[in-house]
């Protein structure tokens, strides 16, 4: 065998073969997503519309439901952007809706829209 002759035996496999490129939107329900190389079932996720009616001194919001029930059991969000537009708009007496979304028993506000002057 020369110098120049090299023979690469190789055992590892990408998992390329098993997996094919697909737009994020057009994933279904209970599909499988790869991430950093381990698949992931994709959840089932609910978006519900609430009425903002009060912020707690610690944090916790509480929420107007449809039925007229109150919804308390939720922490303001961690996004500082979002964060501020909610305590802002709280402030200044604006009524408020908050988008909950909800996915494999947790649930967090990621949206805000105006309705208006109170």
């Amino acid at each position: 065998m020369s110098d120049d002759d090299h023979h690469f035996e190789s055992k590892a496999d990408a998992g390329a073969s098993k997996t094919y490129p697909q737009q994020a939107g057009t994933i279904r329900k209970n599909g499988y997503i790869v991430i950093k190389g381990r698949p992931c079932k994709v959840p089932h996720v609910n978006r519900t519309d609430y009425q903002l009616i009060d912020i707690s001194e610690d944090g916790f919001v509480s929420l107007l439901t449809d039925s007229g029930d109150t919804k308390d059991d939720l922490r303001l969000p961690t996004d500082e952007n979002l964060l501020k537009q909610i305590k802002d708009g709280f402030g200044e007496g604006k009524d408020l809706v908050v988008s909950v979304m909800s996915a494999m028993g947790e649930e967090q506000i990621c949206a805000l829209k105006d309705i208006g002057p109170k």
